[in-house]
């Protein structure tokens, strides 16, 4: 029988996890040295990097949705993971001994190098787009979550949801205020561990509770979908599991920030392999939770049955009000573990970017110590009260159409980054620099176009192999918009000898 979770035990629960998440924070930071936020100090363990980005990768959406997708899309999933494998190992291949030869600390100062400042500014404008987005929606799907366990006595909705969201805000900006990204390296370690330990012990108690009658997993356990039309079509999936790492991993600044701690160059190589296996296996154990999930939801009649009315709450509604208290904390622990890291990430990054990129913390030497760390903090605030906005502006006006949008619009904008980094990799081409700007904007309107065409006329569904449309508009774009020979073009085999030594001056 349905039961309701008691708040006493979310409310302990949550207290005693964010009491420990402190505790390892202020660890971290006591010998970090003074402005070392942005780097770690570059001696961060490629094993504790390794482990602690697949907390960093496992956003809470995905804590969630994973499994519930099982119920309608099998494990199709899978190719796309595997294309991950494909995608770190690119980044290990060709994107790390670039950052490393460098020496950057924002990694979109290559573009200014390669191409100009506007160019520059326009893949860290992209980027902070995205990550804006991207991560106020993955927090906003969390905070829906812990809202539910929330009781509302005479308080309105809003109000309760307001309140929820700056607790939660607020407490990712504090432990991410001191140790920038050597606390995120650390706390990643921590919250992938519980994060992994709630899945497999909840696999536990569900087959447990199921008598392990768990046969029926068979039936949601297909790996492959051959249609080529479907946007989860396998070959269109591994594809699109390659593009999608190398330009959500190796072009973020927040993962590539954790890499560029390690102290050089095999270090970080070595964690993106490792990262690459831990991955697939984790994943793994999250579609196996969705199949049996799945099973125990057919047992009680069905997803009406339960009052379920969307994939993505089989999991909530199973954990928190079906398998005991017990389980419900599992959930809660595992949940906070998976958005944690996803929102300090994205916010530490953020910080960074925007310091570096467009402040030029790496480059004015009029700014003292202590100015640029009275900005750095102003920055980190401002970008935490941006996320409460767009969060609560979610709340007011969510529905799945609009949250979709913002989410695909989101993951359209690495497009343009995969365009400009590869054609500066690929190509010893110079480029308009006032162009990138507008093939930024082009490429995922495009994109758009194309897909809604497809899909309407030629029943076909571009998918998440989007992002390599979009990356290849991109870079059909910096070759149109070329400087012809003869015309001031340059081949920039070597990098400029300021940029090699301006970031040693950010710690």
């Amino acid at each position: 029988m349905p039961h309701e979770f008691p708040f006493a035990w979310f409310l302990a629960a949550f207290a005693a996890y964010t009491v420990l998440l402190f505790v390892i924070s202020n660890l971290t930071t006591r010998s970090l040295k003074s402005n070392s936020f942005f780097s770690g100090d570059h001696n961060a363990p490629w094993p504790i990097v390794a482990y602690g980005m697949v907390g960093a990768s496992i956003s809470g959406v995905t804590f969630i949705s994973v499994p519930g997708n099982v119920w309608t899309q099998n494990f199709f999933y899978m190719p796309l993971v595997l294309g991950f494998v494909v995608g770190y190992v690119v980044i290990a291949k060709v994107l790390l001994p670039l950052y490393y030869k460098m020496q950057v600390t924002s990694i979109y100062t290559y573009l200014g190098e390669r191409f100009g400042d506007i160019t520059h500014k326009t893949g860290s404008i992209v980027f902070m787009v995205s990550r804006i987005l991207g991560a106020a929606v993955r927090i906003f799907v969390v905070v829906v979550v812990l809202y539910t366990f929330i009781p509302k006595g005479s308080m309105s909705d809003t109000l309760v949801f307001s309140i929820v969201t700056a607790i939660f805000l607020t407490l990712v900006y504090l432990y991410t205020y001191k140790g920038g990204v050597k606390t995120i390296i650390w706390t990643d370690v921590l919250q992938t561990t519980l994060m992994l330990l709630a899945v497999f012990f909840t696999i536990y108690f569900v087959g447990k509770d199921m008598d392990w009658k768990i046969g029926g997993m068979k039936s949601y356990m297909g790996w492959f979908d051959w249609n080529w039309g479907d946007g989860t079509n396998a070959v269109k999936q591994f594809v699109a599991g390659i593009f999608m790492t190398v330009a959500m991993t190796g072009l973020d600044q927040g993962m590539m920030q954790k890499n560029l701690a390690c102290k050089d160059i095999k270090s970080a190589q070595k964690n993106m392999y490792t990262t690459s296996i831990i991955i697939v296996v984790v994943n793994l154990f999250f579609l196996f939770l969705g199949a049996l999930l799945c099973v125990y939801v057919q047992s009680k009649g069905g997803m009406d049955a339960l009052g379920i009315t969307k994939t993505d709450q089989i999991f909530p509604v199973v954990a928190s009000r079906y398998l005991g208290v017990g389980v419900g904390i599992l959930f809660l622990i595992g949940l906070i573990s998976a958005a944690y890291p996803s929102a300090g990430a994205a916010l530490t990054s953020l910080t960074t970017s925007f310091c570096i990129d467009f402040v030029g913390f790496n480059k004015r030497t009029d700014l003292h110590r202590n100015r640029k760390e009275k900005i750095r903090k102003w920055v980190q605030a401002f970008f935490t009260v941006l996320f409460f906005v767009i969060i609560l502006l979610l709340f007011l006006y969510s529905n799945d159409a609009v949250i979709n949008l913002v989410y695909k619009f989101a993951s359209y904008t690495y497009g343009p980054l995969l365009g400009m980094f590869f054609f500066g990799i690929l190509t010893k081409v110079k480029v308009k620099d006032g162009a990138t700007p507008w093939i930024a904007v082009a490429s995922p309107l495009l994109c758009l176009v194309f897909n809604l065409i497809a899909k309407r006329y030629f029943g076909f569904d571009l998918g998440f192999s989007l992002l390599v449309v979009n990356g290849a508009l991109s870079f059909l774009g910096m070759w149109l918009f070329r400087v012809r020979p003869g015309k001031g073009a340059v081949a920039p085999e070597t990098v400029k000898s300021n940029l090699l030594n301006a970031d040693k001056t950010v710690e």
